[in-house]
């Protein structure tokens, strides 16, 4: 697929790596010939120099041929009308906007194509925000990620011994759960004298044991993930109490999603800043002015009280540093927002519970638009390195490899796992029954797939993907 890419920022940045890696044909426009010169010399792509506004830049990108443009520029309004011209002048097929802006939503009347003829709106603050609220509702998960409506969830979590499941093999748990179906796909284990680094056990049968410190990826219904949760570790209390360090764009949008239902303080060191957030949260949210890694304010804020610490500056440094002394003055569990791989490579599994990559958490939103057939959403999970897919299955036996066949019969990659199905949702033409309710099935060997199933698919690394699409594409006679 030839995909223009206008922004080479963070997000532009890491859109591009990511898409590339698949073999797509990129193109990157930006203003700034260094920021471009460097993002050419490590990726294989092409950097053209310009306002990607203008007609006659775009058209130097290649934009009269392109099957996709992605707008990601630092303002809404420069990413709106890239998006209207490149629909209106060029005719391209698919056009994706990076907006910041609550005011633009999908589904808007001016997003439509009579209007800035954007296909789809991304909001890495949006997208940040959600995934963050997640890990608030579980928080003895490292990931927690949804498909097919929200009725299965894909969950990653650290074995603790003592867990009902931990040191026991993967037979035993029908045994040990008979009345939760679950599905375990994936398992990265420590590796010894490596911290922070861990191996994936690439073959899963009936003999793999969890072990403590694993880490553990489970499909399974949403209504059980709570008990899902507490086979693997010891349930923590929920979270009360939440310290916030950055009064930015995610954190104010945490703070207007949260309020109310948590005792929430916000620690922002510009005054300007705090006065308008005081303006636009209630009373209820204490907002403080101050330094996150300066230890006294901490202490005086009572940070050992806290559930949960999150730092979400705009500064990696300041978050790795806060979210570290947090830690060691006794918060029970700190998450940070870190842009770069590098450092959350580095800082994932130490002292800093988790930590959130904005890239990573909207880079499966583009997936899913990139991806061939009927992909429905596509999760990107260990910072990158492995995927979790939803696709619905077309045709029958004959046009669809997928269709008609058990799990057993399939040609997946090695390593690639069905979790789950879900069946009856959204059926062509109205024509699913009345009261009829969509059923998940956890996938086992003898499972049949059927057409308009919604299949979700584990996939331990991403050269994989193409293989796993092409058992859902149908063959001509279907259509």
């Amino acid at each position: 697929m030839k995909i223009l890419i206008l922004g080479a920022g963070r997000v532009g940045e890491s859109v591009a790596e990511s898409l590339v890696s698949e073999r797509n044909d990129i193109t990157v426009i930006d203003t700034d010939p260094v920021r471009l010169a460097a993002l050419q010399d490590r990726l294989d792509l092409r950097g053209v120099v310009g306002n990607g506004i203008q007609p006659s830049v775009l058209r130097d990108a290649g934009i009269e041929d392109t099957d996709m443009l992605i707008a990601c520029a630092p303002l809404d309004e420069t990413n709106l009308v890239a998006c209207k011209v490149a629909h209106d002048r060029f005719g391209v097929p698919t056009t994706i906007a990076r907006v910041r802006s609550p005011e633009f939503e999908e589904g808007d009347a001016l997003l439509e194509k009579k209007g800035f003829a954007v296909d789809k709106v991304i909001c890495p603050e949006q997208s940040v925000t959600t995934y963050i609220r997640k890990l608030i509702e579980y928080p003895e998960a490292l990931q927690v990620l949804e498909f097919a409506d929200g009725l299965v969830s894909l969950i990653a979590v650290r074995a603790v011994a003592g867990g009902p499941l931990v040191q026991h093999s993967l037979a035993e748990i029908p045994r040990l759960m008979p009345d939760i179906e679950m599905r375990i796909v994936a398992i990265y284990r420590p590796t010894a004298g490596a911290a922070g680094q861990d191996r994936a056990i690439t073959e899963l049968d009936g003999r793999t044991r969890i072990e403590p410190g694993d880490e553990v990826f489970v499909l399974a219904a949403t209504e059980h993930i709570r008990t899902v949760l507490g086979a693997l570790r010891k349930m923590d209390q929920p979270v009360r109490r939440i310290m916030v360090a950055g009064g930015g764009k995610v954190g104010l949008r945490l703070a207007r999603q949260i309020h109310g239902e948590y005792a929430l303080k916000i620690i922002e060191p510009q005054r300007q800043r705090c006065e308008y957030l005081a303006t636009q949260l209630p009373p209820d949210v204490l907002v403080l002015q101050g330094d996150s890694t300066d230890e006294d304010l901490l202490g005086d804020e009572n940070v050992q009280d806290m559930d949960l610490f999150i730092a979400l500056t705009s500064d990696d440094e300041d978050n790795i540093m806060s979210c570290l002394l947090a830690k060691r003055l006794g918060a029970r569990r700190v998450i940070g927002l870190i842009n770069r791989r590098a450092y959350a490579d580095l800082v994932q599994g130490t002292a800093i519970d988790i930590a959130i990559s904005p890239s990573h958490a909207v880079i499966g939103e583009l997936l899913a638009w990139v991806r061939r057939g009927d992909v429905e959403a596509v999760h990107s999970l260990r910072r990158g390195a492995a995927e979790a897919l939803e696709a619905i299955v077309r045709g029958d036996a004959k046009t669809c490899k997928m269709a008609e066949r058990r799990v057993d019969e399939l040609p997946l990659p090695k390593g690639a796992q069905i979790g789950a199905l879900v069946r009856g949702l959204h059926l062509p033409d109205g024509s699913e029954a009345e009261n009829a309710r969509p059923r998940v099935i956890i996938a086992h060997h003898d499972t049949t797939i059927l057409p308009h199933d919604h299949v979700i698919i584990f996939v331990p690394r991403k050269r994989m993907v193409r293989e796993v699409e092409k058992l859902f594409q149908v063959s001509a006679t279907f259509f």
